[in-house]
Protein backbone atom coordinates (compact mmCIF):
# COMPACT_ATOMS: atom_id res chain seq x y z
CA UNK A 1 0.00 0.00 0.00
CA UNK A 2 1.14 3.66 -1.52
CA UNK A 3 -0.40 6.63 -1.05
CA UNK A 4 -1.38 7.53 -4.30
CA UNK A 5 -2.58 11.12 -3.75
CA UNK A 6 -2.95 14.07 -1.63
CA UNK A 7 -5.91 16.22 -1.35
CA UNK A 8 -6.15 19.15 0.89
CA UNK A 9 -9.90 20.68 1.77
CA UNK A 10 -9.21 24.49 3.12
CA UNK A 11 -12.71 25.05 5.01
CA UNK A 12 -14.60 27.93 6.54
CA UNK A 13 -17.04 27.02 9.62
CA UNK A 14 -19.42 29.72 11.36
CA UNK A 15 -17.77 30.78 15.19
CA UNK A 16 -19.57 32.80 17.32
CA UNK A 17 -18.16 36.32 18.60
CA UNK A 18 -16.44 34.40 21.68
CA UNK A 19 -13.58 36.55 23.77
CA UNK A 20 -10.18 35.46 25.45
CA UNK A 21 -7.17 37.15 26.32
CA UNK A 22 -6.59 37.26 22.47
CA UNK A 23 -9.31 39.40 21.69
CA UNK A 24 -12.17 38.12 19.64
CA UNK A 25 -12.93 35.28 17.34
CA UNK A 26 -14.15 36.13 13.64
CA UNK A 27 -16.82 35.13 12.39
CA UNK A 28 -15.61 32.00 10.74
CA UNK A 29 -12.80 29.61 11.99
CA UNK A 30 -10.65 28.10 9.35
CA UNK A 31 -10.00 24.40 9.42
CA UNK A 32 -7.81 21.93 6.58
CA UNK A 33 -9.42 18.88 5.82
CA UNK A 34 -6.87 16.59 4.99
CA UNK A 35 -7.15 13.32 2.70
CA UNK A 36 -4.62 10.62 1.37
CA UNK A 37 -5.83 8.60 -1.17
CA UNK A 38 -3.59 4.79 -1.54
CA UNK A 39 -3.07 2.31 -4.17
CA UNK A 40 -5.88 0.10 -2.51
CA UNK A 41 -8.17 2.51 -3.17
CA UNK A 42 -8.64 3.59 0.41
CA UNK A 43 -8.78 6.89 2.01
CA UNK A 44 -7.36 8.50 4.88
CA UNK A 45 -8.69 11.54 6.64
CA UNK A 46 -7.52 14.12 9.33
CA UNK A 47 -8.33 17.43 10.27
CA UNK A 48 -6.27 20.49 11.10
CA UNK A 49 -5.64 24.53 11.80
CA UNK A 50 -6.91 26.36 8.44
CA UNK A 51 -5.47 29.13 6.36
CA UNK A 52 -2.52 30.35 4.46
CA UNK A 53 0.38 28.75 6.70
CA UNK A 54 -1.04 25.70 7.35
CA UNK A 55 -1.92 24.77 4.14
CA UNK A 56 1.44 26.00 2.72
CA UNK A 57 2.92 23.39 5.44
CA UNK A 58 0.98 20.68 4.09
CA UNK A 59 1.64 21.87 0.30
CA UNK A 60 5.49 21.59 0.94
CA UNK A 61 5.69 17.92 2.42
CA UNK A 62 3.12 17.08 -0.87
CA UNK A 63 5.92 15.37 -2.80
CA UNK A 64 7.46 13.28 0.15
CA UNK A 65 4.32 12.38 0.85
CA UNK A 66 2.83 11.11 -2.57
CA UNK A 67 4.73 7.90 -3.23
CA UNK A 68 4.93 7.45 0.54
CA UNK A 69 4.48 4.02 2.86
CA UNK A 70 1.75 5.00 5.07
CA UNK A 71 3.46 2.67 7.75
CA UNK A 72 6.41 4.44 7.58
CA UNK A 73 5.81 6.92 9.83
CA UNK A 74 9.28 7.30 11.57
CA UNK A 75 10.99 7.94 8.90
CA UNK A 76 8.35 11.24 7.77
CA UNK A 77 9.37 12.60 11.08
CA UNK A 78 12.32 12.48 11.02
CA UNK A 79 12.61 13.83 7.38
CA UNK A 80 10.18 17.26 9.17
CA UNK A 81 12.91 17.16 12.06
CA UNK A 82 15.17 17.58 9.53
CA UNK A 83 13.45 20.26 8.23
CA UNK A 84 12.85 22.17 11.00
CA UNK A 85 16.40 22.19 12.10
CA UNK A 86 17.30 23.92 8.85
CA UNK A 87 14.79 26.36 9.14
CA UNK A 88 15.27 27.62 12.92
CA UNK A 89 13.71 30.69 13.18
CA UNK A 90 14.29 33.80 15.97
CA UNK A 91 10.61 33.48 17.10
CA UNK A 92 9.43 35.64 19.87
CA UNK A 93 8.85 33.57 22.57
CA UNK A 94 9.96 30.05 20.76
CA UNK A 95 7.60 27.71 21.02
CA UNK A 96 5.12 29.03 23.65
CA UNK A 97 1.80 29.88 22.95
CA UNK A 98 1.90 33.31 25.14
CA UNK A 99 1.46 35.60 22.01
CA UNK A 100 0.52 33.28 19.42
CA UNK A 101 -2.68 31.54 18.79
CA UNK A 102 -2.36 28.54 18.41
CA UNK A 103 -1.93 27.31 14.67
CA UNK A 104 0.01 30.42 13.88
CA UNK A 105 3.56 29.98 16.01
CA UNK A 106 6.01 28.98 12.59
CA UNK A 107 7.86 26.70 15.19
CA UNK A 108 5.07 24.60 15.33
CA UNK A 109 4.95 24.01 11.70
CA UNK A 110 6.87 20.37 11.20
CA UNK A 111 4.72 18.82 14.54
CA UNK A 112 1.05 20.36 13.07
CA UNK A 113 2.23 19.11 9.70
CA UNK A 114 3.54 15.52 11.49
CA UNK A 115 0.41 14.98 13.05
CA UNK A 116 -2.03 15.83 9.77
CA UNK A 117 -0.28 13.69 7.73
CA UNK A 118 0.17 11.05 10.54
CA UNK A 119 -3.79 10.76 11.57
CA UNK A 120 -4.60 10.60 7.80
CA UNK A 121 -2.50 7.75 7.60
CA UNK A 122 -3.61 5.73 11.03
CA UNK A 123 -6.73 6.19 9.81
CA UNK A 124 -6.30 4.64 6.29
CA UNK A 125 -4.43 1.47 7.97
CA UNK A 126 -6.96 1.18 10.19
CA UNK A 127 -9.56 0.95 7.11
CA UNK A 128 -7.34 -1.66 5.85
CA UNK A 129 -7.18 -3.88 8.70
CA UNK A 130 -10.51 -2.88 10.00
CA UNK A 131 -9.54 -1.81 13.08
CA UNK A 132 -10.18 1.10 15.25
CA UNK A 133 -7.42 3.82 14.94
CA UNK A 134 -6.32 3.31 19.03
CA UNK A 135 -5.55 -0.25 18.19
CA UNK A 136 -3.16 0.47 15.95
CA UNK A 137 -0.99 2.14 18.36
CA UNK A 138 -1.38 0.01 21.96
CA UNK A 139 -5.31 -0.05 22.69
CA UNK A 140 -7.45 1.52 24.56
CA UNK A 141 -7.28 2.48 28.37
CA UNK A 142 -10.79 3.69 28.39
CA UNK A 143 -14.08 3.23 26.21
CA UNK A 144 -15.62 6.92 26.89
CA UNK A 145 -13.48 9.80 26.59
CA UNK A 146 -15.21 12.73 29.09
CA UNK A 147 -14.94 15.85 27.84
CA UNK A 148 -15.69 19.25 29.49
CA UNK A 149 -18.18 22.11 29.45
CA UNK A 150 -16.22 24.94 28.02
CA UNK A 151 -17.70 28.26 29.24
CA UNK A 152 -16.86 31.38 27.38
CA UNK A 153 -17.28 35.13 27.37
CA UNK A 154 -18.84 36.35 24.00
CA UNK A 155 -21.00 39.17 22.43
CA UNK A 156 -24.52 38.75 20.96
CA UNK A 157 -24.31 36.68 17.54
CA UNK A 158 -24.13 33.12 16.17
CA UNK A 159 -21.32 33.19 13.88
CA UNK A 160 -21.55 33.51 10.07
CA UNK A 161 -21.95 36.73 8.02
CA UNK A 162 -24.93 37.86 5.89
CA UNK A 163 -26.86 35.27 4.54
CA UNK A 164 -25.10 33.05 6.26
CA UNK A 165 -25.80 34.09 9.65
CA UNK A 166 -26.45 31.58 12.15
CA UNK A 167 -28.84 31.57 15.18
CA UNK A 168 -27.70 32.99 18.42
CA UNK A 169 -28.03 29.97 20.40
CA UNK A 170 -26.39 30.83 23.68
CA UNK A 171 -27.08 34.48 23.60
CA UNK A 172 -24.75 37.09 25.25
CA UNK A 173 -22.24 36.01 27.84
CA UNK A 174 -20.83 38.84 29.73
CA UNK A 175 -22.59 38.38 33.28
CA UNK A 176 -22.09 35.65 35.70
CA UNK A 177 -26.02 34.78 35.12
CA UNK A 178 -25.28 34.34 31.49
CA UNK A 179 -22.03 32.26 32.29
CA UNK A 180 -24.31 29.88 34.69
CA UNK A 181 -26.91 29.81 32.09
CA UNK A 182 -25.37 28.86 28.83
CA UNK A 183 -23.29 26.27 31.42
CA UNK A 184 -26.61 24.69 32.46
CA UNK A 185 -27.67 24.63 28.41
CA UNK A 186 -24.75 22.32 27.46
CA UNK A 187 -25.09 20.57 30.27
CA UNK A 188 -28.32 19.67 29.64
CA UNK A 189 -27.79 18.90 25.79
CA UNK A 190 -24.76 17.12 26.38
CA UNK A 191 -24.16 15.94 29.35
CA UNK A 192 -21.10 16.91 30.21
CA UNK A 193 -19.61 16.29 34.56
CA UNK A 194 -16.90 19.03 33.84
CA UNK A 195 -16.74 22.74 33.71
CA UNK A 196 -14.31 25.10 32.23
CA UNK A 197 -14.58 28.96 31.98
CA UNK A 198 -11.84 31.09 29.44
CA UNK A 199 -11.15 33.85 31.69
CA UNK A 200 -9.10 36.82 31.09
CA UNK A 201 -11.74 38.96 29.58
CA UNK A 202 -13.35 40.58 32.15
CA UNK A 203 -11.95 42.31 35.19
CA UNK A 204 -10.68 39.45 37.47
CA UNK A 205 -13.41 40.22 40.29
CA UNK A 206 -16.05 39.44 37.75
CA UNK A 207 -14.58 36.36 36.49
CA UNK A 208 -14.18 35.06 40.25
CA UNK A 209 -17.85 36.11 40.54
CA UNK A 210 -18.61 33.68 37.45
CA UNK A 211 -16.48 30.79 39.10
CA UNK A 212 -18.31 31.10 42.76
CA UNK A 213 -21.63 31.02 40.52
CA UNK A 214 -21.12 28.20 38.61
CA UNK A 215 -19.85 26.23 42.09
CA UNK A 216 -23.60 27.75 43.89
CA UNK A 217 -25.22 26.33 41.06
CA UNK A 218 -23.79 22.85 40.06
CA UNK A 219 -22.31 21.81 43.52
CA UNK A 220 -19.09 20.20 44.12
CA UNK A 221 -19.22 16.98 42.12
CA UNK A 222 -18.56 19.45 38.75
CA UNK A 223 -14.67 20.46 39.09
CA UNK A 224 -14.42 24.24 37.94
CA UNK A 225 -11.05 25.10 36.03
CA UNK A 226 -10.68 28.68 34.68
CA UNK A 227 -8.16 30.06 31.86
CA UNK A 228 -7.37 33.88 31.40
CA UNK A 229 -4.67 32.99 28.70
CA UNK A 230 -1.92 34.79 30.81
CA UNK A 231 -4.17 38.14 31.25
CA UNK A 232 -2.84 38.27 34.78
CA UNK A 233 0.06 39.37 36.67
CA UNK A 234 1.43 37.21 39.52
CA UNK A 235 0.18 39.33 42.34
CA UNK A 236 -3.26 38.92 40.52
CA UNK A 237 -3.00 35.25 39.78
CA UNK A 238 -2.18 34.56 43.62
CA UNK A 239 -5.03 36.47 45.00
CA UNK A 240 -7.40 34.86 42.42
CA UNK A 241 -6.07 31.48 43.33
CA UNK A 242 -6.73 32.52 46.99
CA UNK A 243 -10.30 33.70 46.22
CA UNK A 244 -10.98 30.55 44.56
CA UNK A 245 -9.29 27.97 46.76
CA UNK A 246 -12.28 26.15 47.33
CA UNK A 247 -14.13 26.15 44.04
CA UNK A 248 -10.73 25.05 42.41
CA UNK A 249 -10.30 21.91 44.86
CA UNK A 250 -10.73 18.20 43.89
CA UNK A 251 -10.20 17.88 40.46
CA UNK A 252 -10.19 21.77 39.07
CA UNK A 253 -7.23 23.85 38.31
CA UNK A 254 -5.94 26.94 37.10
CA UNK A 255 -4.58 27.31 34.28
CA UNK A 256 -2.20 29.78 32.65
CA UNK A 257 -3.03 32.41 34.89
CA UNK A 258 0.16 34.78 34.14
CA UNK A 259 2.65 34.50 31.18
CA UNK A 260 6.11 32.07 31.80
CA UNK A 261 7.82 29.17 33.22
CA UNK A 262 8.84 31.69 36.27
CA UNK A 263 5.64 33.80 36.87
CA UNK A 264 3.96 30.08 36.85
CA UNK A 265 6.56 28.60 39.23
CA UNK A 266 5.97 31.80 41.25
CA UNK A 267 2.44 31.55 41.53
CA UNK A 268 2.79 27.94 43.01
CA UNK A 269 5.36 28.96 45.41
CA UNK A 270 3.08 31.39 46.89
CA UNK A 271 -0.24 29.80 46.76
CA UNK A 272 1.74 26.75 48.32
CA UNK A 273 3.08 28.82 51.24
CA UNK A 274 -0.37 29.34 52.17
CA UNK A 275 -1.55 26.17 52.24
CA UNK A 276 -3.24 26.33 49.07
CA UNK A 277 -2.39 23.43 46.57
CA UNK A 278 -4.96 24.26 43.69
CA UNK A 279 -3.04 22.56 40.67
CA UNK A 280 -1.58 24.94 37.47
CA UNK A 281 -2.22 23.67 34.24
CA UNK A 282 -1.29 24.88 30.95
CA UNK A 283 -1.24 24.86 27.18
CA UNK A 284 1.07 27.82 26.93
CA UNK A 285 4.09 27.79 28.71
CA UNK A 286 4.26 23.78 27.80
CA UNK A 287 3.84 23.26 23.94
CA UNK A 288 6.53 20.91 23.46
CA UNK A 289 8.66 17.96 25.43
CA UNK A 290 11.05 20.12 26.11
CA UNK A 291 9.21 22.15 28.35
CA UNK A 292 7.87 19.54 30.27
CA UNK A 293 11.18 18.69 32.51
CA UNK A 294 11.46 22.34 33.00
CA UNK A 295 7.72 22.36 34.51
CA UNK A 296 8.86 19.71 36.69
CA UNK A 297 11.72 21.43 37.52
CA UNK A 298 10.67 25.15 39.34
CA UNK A 299 6.69 23.53 39.90
CA UNK A 300 5.16 25.65 37.15
CA UNK A 301 3.10 23.41 35.98
CA UNK A 302 0.99 20.14 37.37
CA UNK A 303 -1.14 19.30 34.81
CA UNK A 304 0.29 19.65 31.10
CA UNK A 305 -2.78 20.53 28.51
CA UNK A 306 -2.11 18.28 25.20
CA UNK A 307 -3.18 18.28 22.10
CA UNK A 308 -2.17 15.89 19.14
CA UNK A 309 -2.87 18.69 16.45
CA UNK A 310 0.19 21.02 17.94
CA UNK A 311 2.28 18.02 19.82
CA UNK A 312 2.99 15.81 16.99
CA UNK A 313 -0.05 13.65 16.55
CA UNK A 314 -1.41 10.34 18.47
CA UNK A 315 1.46 8.59 18.87
CA UNK A 316 3.33 11.86 20.62
CA UNK A 317 0.65 12.28 22.59
CA UNK A 318 1.27 8.78 23.91
CA UNK A 319 5.04 9.54 24.51
CA UNK A 320 3.57 12.23 26.35
CA UNK A 321 1.69 10.55 28.04
CA UNK A 322 4.51 8.04 29.00
CA UNK A 323 6.59 11.22 30.20
CA UNK A 324 3.51 12.93 32.40
CA UNK A 325 3.69 9.56 34.14
CA UNK A 326 7.40 9.08 34.98
CA UNK A 327 7.61 12.83 36.47
CA UNK A 328 4.07 12.23 38.46
CA UNK A 329 2.54 15.42 35.95
CA UNK A 330 -1.83 15.09 35.34
CA UNK A 331 -2.65 15.45 31.91
CA UNK A 332 -5.69 16.62 29.93
CA UNK A 333 -6.11 17.97 26.43
CA UNK A 334 -6.29 21.36 25.03
CA UNK A 335 -9.31 22.24 21.94
CA UNK A 336 -9.65 24.97 19.18
CA UNK A 337 -12.39 24.96 16.73
CA UNK A 338 -13.13 21.79 15.33
CA UNK A 339 -15.23 19.45 13.50
CA UNK A 340 -16.13 15.82 13.88
CA UNK A 341 -12.67 14.25 12.14
CA UNK A 342 -11.00 16.55 14.92
CA UNK A 343 -13.10 15.37 17.88
CA UNK A 344 -12.47 11.84 16.94
CA UNK A 345 -9.01 12.63 16.78
CA UNK A 346 -8.54 14.15 19.75
CA UNK A 347 -11.32 11.22 21.10
CA UNK A 348 -8.92 8.15 20.03
CA UNK A 349 -5.78 10.19 21.43
CA UNK A 350 -7.16 10.13 24.90
CA UNK A 351 -8.18 7.05 24.94
CA UNK A 352 -4.96 5.67 24.27
CA UNK A 353 -3.06 7.86 27.28
CA UNK A 354 -3.56 6.37 30.76
CA UNK A 355 -2.30 9.78 32.50
CA UNK A 356 -4.97 11.97 30.51
CA UNK A 357 -7.36 11.30 33.83
CA UNK A 358 -8.66 15.32 33.80
CA UNK A 359 -11.92 15.58 31.16
CA UNK A 360 -10.77 17.18 27.66
CA UNK A 361 -11.67 20.87 26.72
CA UNK A 362 -13.84 21.14 23.17
CA UNK A 363 -15.20 23.61 21.34
CA UNK A 364 -17.83 21.33 19.88
CA UNK A 365 -21.04 23.04 21.04
CA UNK A 366 -20.29 26.12 19.72
CA UNK A 367 -19.58 25.00 15.67
CA UNK A 368 -22.99 23.93 14.09
CA UNK A 369 -24.98 21.13 12.27
CA UNK A 370 -24.72 23.16 9.18
CA UNK A 371 -20.77 23.30 9.57
CA UNK A 372 -20.24 19.69 10.21
CA UNK A 373 -18.16 17.57 7.73
CA UNK A 374 -18.87 14.04 8.44
CA UNK A 375 -21.43 11.53 7.38
CA UNK A 376 -24.23 11.18 9.43
CA UNK A 377 -23.66 15.04 10.87
CA UNK A 378 -22.66 15.92 14.19
CA UNK A 379 -20.98 12.92 16.68
CA UNK A 380 -22.99 12.75 19.83
CA UNK A 381 -22.47 12.73 23.57
CA UNK A 382 -22.83 10.51 25.91
CA UNK A 383 -23.29 12.06 29.44
CA UNK A 384 -20.37 14.35 28.35
CA UNK A 385 -17.58 11.46 26.54
CA UNK A 386 -17.24 10.48 23.03
CA UNK A 387 -17.52 6.48 22.87
CA UNK A 388 -15.03 4.80 21.02
CA UNK A 389 -16.30 2.01 18.86
CA UNK A 390 -15.16 -0.65 16.83
CA UNK A 391 -15.10 0.77 13.65
CA UNK A 392 -12.18 1.66 11.66
CA UNK A 393 -10.29 4.11 11.34
CA UNK A 394 -11.39 6.83 12.94
CA UNK A 395 -14.53 5.84 12.50
CA UNK A 396 -16.04 8.66 10.17
CA UNK A 397 -16.13 9.70 6.78
CA UNK A 398 -16.48 12.50 4.92
CA UNK A 399 -19.66 13.95 3.57
CA UNK A 400 -18.48 15.42 0.45
CA UNK A 401 -20.83 17.74 -0.24
CA UNK A 402 -20.30 19.68 3.19
CA UNK A 403 -16.69 19.67 2.19
CA UNK A 404 -17.47 21.67 -0.69
CA UNK A 405 -19.99 23.91 0.89
CA UNK A 406 -17.46 24.48 3.74
CA UNK A 407 -14.47 25.17 0.93
CA UNK A 408 -17.22 27.56 -1.03
CA UNK A 409 -17.38 29.94 2.29
CA UNK A 410 -13.79 29.98 2.72
CA UNK A 411 -12.77 30.87 -0.89
CA UNK A 412 -15.12 34.01 -0.35
CA UNK A 413 -13.71 35.33 3.05
CA UNK A 414 -11.30 38.19 3.19
CA UNK A 415 -8.64 36.37 5.54
CA UNK A 416 -6.24 33.26 5.86
CA UNK A 417 -5.02 33.56 9.32
CA UNK A 418 -6.49 33.79 12.47
CA UNK A 419 -5.96 37.52 13.91
CA UNK A 420 -8.30 37.89 17.10
CA UNK A 421 -6.70 41.25 17.83
CA UNK A 422 -8.10 43.15 14.69
CA UNK A 423 -11.34 41.59 15.27
CA UNK A 424 -11.55 43.05 18.13
CA UNK A 425 -10.14 46.30 17.00
CA UNK A 426 -12.83 46.06 13.92
CA UNK A 427 -16.15 44.76 16.43
CA UNK A 428 -15.45 45.93 19.50
CA UNK A 429 -13.12 48.36 20.59
CA UNK A 430 -10.86 50.00 17.56
CA UNK A 431 -8.19 50.74 20.21
CA UNK A 432 -8.04 47.44 21.59
CA UNK A 433 -4.54 45.82 21.93
CA UNK A 434 -3.62 42.44 23.83
CA UNK A 435 -1.34 43.57 27.40
CA UNK A 436 -0.27 41.40 28.81
CA UNK A 437 -0.70 41.51 31.96
CA UNK A 438 -3.85 43.13 31.86
CA UNK A 439 -4.55 42.94 35.43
Amino acid sequence: MRISELKLHPIAVADGPLRSSYGLHAPYALRTIVEIKTTDGITGISETYGGDGPLAALEAVRSRVVGMDPFQLASFWQYLAAESEKEKADTAGGRSQTWLVPGENPLDKHTRTNAAIEVACLDAIGKALGRPVCDLVGGKVRDRVPFSAYLFYKHAGGGGMGADARDDEYGEILTPEAVVRSCRQMINQYGFKEIKLKGGVLPPDDEIAAIKALRAEFGPTFPLRIDPNCAWSVDTSVRVGRELKSELADGGYLEDPCAGMDGMAEVRRRLLAEGNKTPLASNVATTCFAHVPEAKRTDGVQIILSDPHYWGGIRSQQKLSDLCEVLGLGMSMHSNNHLGVSLMTMAHAAAVCPSLTYACDTHYPWQTEMDEVVVGGRIKFENGSVVISDKPGLGVTLDYDQVARGTERYNKLPYRKRDDEAEMQQHIDPTWKRVLPRW
